[in-house]
């Protein structure tokens, strides 16, 4: 129902399924004052009419007794354009109070003039206005009334201020019209403002002004709109006035029976917007929580709502999960209760990125964590925070994967959440220190985080505050150098490392159980680093044309080292490094030690290099439990029975299984390189397999720029190609080679050398060539005697095939003895009998009857008088020049 003036009321029926019908009822033989009416906005020269006095009363009097009740209502004539005048009762019948009767006896309306004063009626209103002028009521008062007139406003001068003035305090106001479900005209008391207010936070359907003048609803806008009309049109309620938007005020309305904002969107007829939610001063979590109650409910504008976890078990929407790996600045991978790793990208933010095209520099490789400006920072804030605890993860939407377009890289289907530890969204924390931004969204796009009002209020603080990414500072540079991989600047760093004893890293990636890349934060460099002490199962390579399949076990020993440092804060004591510029040396993890924890699981074996450490004894004691247990490396292990023998001298057995090698070189300082005999015909394969695939693409001469430590193929004085290394490069013309399956060295012109093609590189088949010593000798350092020894080797064994024992390892490369194939002859022997060289006494007790008959050879030389001793025992003289020493 609503009041138009003091003369004039629009009554509706009972809603059946709808908004009801409705009717203008003109008062019979009475009149009241028109109220104010502003200029039509097309007629330029038209000025706003103002209230005739009196007239504002006669439309309160009659709205404060109307709205909202029951009336029954009488025609009386109705005019050729339709216009029906009638009586209105307040009541279900015409024995109630009769209302053009009240506003007359009020004084706030006149009898029509010209009316026959004959029937009952006219006689009671003659009654009422004469007992009003004799009380001088209303327009019978003194003056002339001019004090009803309001002074009306239609615009504001300023309409910010005009709002902060308020300081959202309630403001009182009658609602005049209703544009849809929440647009209102409403009128300011007590100074007259007559303005549109919009509801802060959401949006009813409307109705769209076709060209013609006519208005479409949208689904559910007239229901929007009589919602709200039945309830609040022409009542008195409150205004919270917080935002304006242009001319339109920004607010909340307020009646004794609740809010129409939250009951809009409680019974599907609006929506959240994004831009007007955030001036909601009770607080925007209310009306996301009022729409969430329709949406389950699809109730009205959301009856085809499907929610965006709608396919996903309770489970699988909330669940504790320890996080791995902070992977971006907007993604985690998560540990599940079941075992299994999970990716999760953080809810409606995005990461720093780049701005502008291009602004890196074409050559230089991009590493998006150091160059892109606060992806650092991002990183670091989640790495500290997360890394190794537990969250909970509540998924918001699921984003399904994308094909790649011209500007955009394809996306693989992303798991969207909003992940909490301790209570803190650190989404949210992310945004407020400017380390993120908020994605803003299509309104109807529902696939946004669960606290999306909070992003947006994070992010407008961090704006205000100048936080991070909003900073009006110089960006933070980081400048890392990246010497994994760099065999020379490796080579500058190592001393530097050694010297440090433990220095402090985070693990940036782990390539396997044992091989990880490391950041070191004082020195600002990455460095590839491999666990010392311990011999991890390998993982599987993709090569080209190759999968090599990893090793059992080393998946796993991935996993467990994944788990335990990714990410994590560590220490590194640096030992060496190897020929490729990794770091090898001990990680230590809040005080353990990785390559013991390794052995102790089962998951490694301890290597001989780790006899030097001072880890030795730990290992061990790790490695002898793991046996115990025959887990994982150890499952096939079987002990060694020991037999019940008496104590003899030889405590320890010297072992002696000699395997078939073929010698390919010899040293000047008598080392020499074999081949393994069981390996010749994979080498021979190789060969012939590489020199036809090169002469199908013989390399480009001088196409190749040799640089020290890479592998590269090199054409032989016999016109052959082979795999070699390269040692040092003097010049284009002068380049040093290690024939890496012969053991032979050259120096050639770089045009003779060509890049080894990947197929055939050391990955697929290993270096052939293995370097060793002679086994319980001395070299002489006499330059001719030693090339006597040598040349008595060469003439012997070179190219030839032999038997191979190793003995001990040294630091250089292993000791070994080698028998002639045919004689079964020990070599070293042969030589010492020769007295070519000299007898090393070893203390070890499995050695002793070998040094005995070697000490027996030496004797006897020197009684013969042979080569070195051709001039007796020259040690007796303490004689140093000889450059031999006891």
């Amino acid at each position: 129902m609503e009041v138009l003036s003091g003369c004039a009321i629009i009554v509706r029926g009972q809603p059946r399924g709808g908004p009801p019908p409705e009717r203008q009822i003109n008062l019979s033989n009475i009149r009241a004052g028109n109220l104010a009416r502003r200029a039509a906005a097309t007629q330029p020269d038209a000025k706003d009419t103002p209230d005739e006095p009196w007239a504002f009363p006669a439309r309160e009097f009659l709205r404060k007794k109307l709205i909202g009740k029951e009336v029954c209502f009488t025609i009386e004539n109705r005019t050729p354009q339709g216009r029906e005048y009638g009586m209105i009762y307040l009541g279900k019948d015409t024995n109630g109070e009769n209302i053009a009767e009240s506003l007359v006896a009020e004084g706030l309306a006149t009898r029509r003039e010209g009316m026959r004063a004959n029937n009952p009626e006219q006689n009671r209103l003659s009654e009422c206005e004469e007992q009003a002028k004799a009380a001088k009521k209303g327009m019978w008062s003194e003056g002339n009334g001019s004090h009803t007139i309001r002074d009306l406003k239609y615009t504001i001068e300023n309409p910010r201020h005009f709002v902060d003035s308020h300081h959202q305090k309630p403001v009182n106001a009658i609602i005049e019209h209703v544009r849809d479900g929440s647009v209102v005209r409403a009128l300011l008391l007590p100074d007259y403002y007559l303005v549109t207010v919009m509801l802060s936070g959401i949006k009813c359907p409307t109705f769209r002004r076709e060209a013609d003048g006519s208005e479409t609803p949208e689904p559910f806008a007239a229901e929007a709109k009589f919602f709200t009309e039945s309830r609040l049109l022409q009542r008195d309620v409150q205004i919270i006035l917080e935002s304006c938007h242009n001319q339109n005020i920004l607010g909340t309305i307020l009646h004794p029976n609740g809010n129409i904002t939250e009951l809009l969107l409680k019974e599907g007829f609006a929506r959240c917007v994004d831009w007007s939610i955030a001036v909601y001063t009770r607080g925007a979590e209310k009306l996301r929580a009022a729409e969430r109650f329709a949406k389950e409910r699809r109730l009205r504008i959301w009856r085809d709502y499907v929610a965006p976890t709608a396919n996903l078990d309770q489970k699988d929407k909330q669940f504790v999960a320890k996080v791995m790996q902070v992977l971006n600045a907007d993604a985690i991978v998560v540990k599940l209760n079941s075992g299994d790793y999970k990716t999760i990208h953080l809810s409606s933010i995005r990461p720093p990125r780049l701005e502008g095209e291009n602004t890196q520099d074409k050559n230089k490789k991009l590493r998006p964590l150091y160059d892109i400006p606060y992806m650092f920072e991002a990183r670091e804030f989640l790495r500290k925070k997360l890394i190794g605890k537990k969250v909970n993860v509540t998924v918001d939407y699921i984003r399904p994967a994308s094909p790649a377009t011209e500007t955009v890289p394809a996306f693989s289907e992303r798991t969207c959440a909003t992940v909490t530890i301790g209570g803190i969204n650190i989404a949210e924390a992310l945004v407020s220190k400017g380390l993120a931004t908020v994605i803003r969204y299509r309104q109807d796009d529902d696939q946004r985080s669960s606290h999306y009002d909070e992003l947006l209020a994070a992010e407008a603080r961090a704006i205000k505050n100048g936080k991070g990414l909003h900073s009006k500072k110089e960006v933070p540079i980081h400048r890392v150098a990246d010497i994994s991989g760099d065999t020379q600047k490796a080579k500058q760093f190592l001393p530097f490392l050694q010297r440090a004893g433990r220095s402090e890293a985070v693990v940036e990636y782990v390539f396997s159980g044992s091989r990880l890349k490391l950041y070191l934060p004082k020195e600002t460099c990455l460095i590839t680093f491999l666990l010392a002490g311990i011999e991890c199962p390998r993982g599987a390579r993709n090569l080209p044309g190759l999968v090599q399949e990893g090793e059992p076990f080393s998946e796993e020993a991935m996993f467990f080292t994944k788990e335990l440092v990714l990410q994590r804060e560590v220490e590194v004591e640096v030992e060496s490094m190897d020929k490729a510029g990794n770091f090898i040396g001990w990680l230590h993890i809040d005080g353990a030690n990785l390559s013991v924890l390794l052995v102790e699981h089962a998951l490694s074996k301890v290597h001989f290099t780790a006899e030097r450490s001072s880890y030795y004894k730990s290992l061990l004691s790790a490695e002898e439990a793991a046996k115990q247990k025959k887990e994982k490396v150890w499952a096939h292990y079987e002990e060694q029975p020991v037999e019940e023998v008496m104590p003899v001298l030889e405590e320890k057995e010297r072992s002696a299984s000699y395997k078939p090698v073929f010698v390919t070189e010899i040293t000047d300082d008598l080392h020499f390189y074999v081949q393994d005999v069981e390996t010749g015909t994979q080498l021979e394969k190789l060969m012939e397999n590489m020199r036809n695939d090169i002469a199908s693409h013989p390399p480009v001469e001088g196409s190749y720029a040799p640089r020290r430590g890479e592998f590269c193929i090199a054409k032989f004085v016999d016109g052959e190609w082979y795999r070699a290394r390269v040692e040092k490069v003097e010049s284009p013309a002068k380049v040093h080679v290690f024939y890496i399956d012969y053991g032979n060295r050259e120096v050639l012109p770089s045009t003779r050398l060509g890049t080894l093609p990947p197929a055939f590189s050391t990955r697929v088949l290993p270096a052939q060539a293995t370097e060793y010593a002679f086994a319980f000798i001395q070299v002489p350092q006499d330059d001719d005697a030693r090339t006597d020894a040598v040349d008595s080797v060469v003439r012997d064994i070179q190219n030839t095939q032999c038997l191979l024992n190793v003995e001990h390892l040294s630091a250089g490369c292993p000791h070994v003895t080698l028998q002639f194939a045919d004689s079964k002859g020990d070599v070293g022997l042969g030589l010492v009998k020769e007295g070519l060289v000299m007898v090393e006494v070893r203390k070890e007790k499995q050695f002793q009857k070998v040094i005995t008959e070697y000490l027996n050879a030496q004797e006897s030389a020197k009684s013969a008088r042979l080569n070195l001793w051709r001039y007796g025992d020259f040690r007796a003289d303490d004689a140093d020049e000889f450059g031999y020493s006891r």
